[in-house]
């Protein structure tokens, strides 16, 4: 079975199922209330960790370096951005690891190295020539 099928059957499956478990501990109203209260500060914390982010990515540019993990980072941020704006405590708990410098550091890491150590390769690159035509009507192409 496909992965993300998979996946979008599980989710929420496993959301319904945290919401009755927390929601008989400590109550429906309680429940609906750390949802919103989740959601409002997953989403100012990603805009700080977002601008946090764009600034490091142009303090990388200054400095005439790849910003390969900044980038990776905001798109990160970007995502865990619209699972906490999702309601449900498992996509809420990934969103907010994924919000974390440190724990982002961690899930993120490996892939930004990757691509810093593979840069521009000289095999990547194609030569050619060309030729300015101009609008003559000699020439037709």
């Amino acid at each position: 079975m496909n992965s993300v099928l998979l996946a979008i059957i599980l989710i929420p499956v496993l959301e319904i199922y945290l919401f009755i478990k927390i929601g008989s501990q400590i109550g429906a109203f309680n429940t609906i209330l750390l949802i919103f209260i989740t959601a409002i500060i997953g989403i100012y914390y990603a805009r700080y960790e977002g601008l946090n982010t764009i600034r490091s990515g142009f303090t990388q540019i200054v400095k005439n370096k790849v910003p390969a993990y900044e980038i990776i980072s905001g798109a990160a941020i970007a995502f865990a951005s619209i699972l906490l704006i999702i309601p449900g405590f498992a996509t809420d708990l990934f969103g907010f690891l994924l919000i974390f410098p440190i724990t982002r550091k961690l899930l993120l890491g490996n892939l930004s190295n990757k691509i810093k150590k593979e840069g521009i390769r000289k095999d990547k690159i194609i030569e050619g020539e060309f030729e300015d035509i101009e609008n003559n009507d000699d020439r037709k192409i």
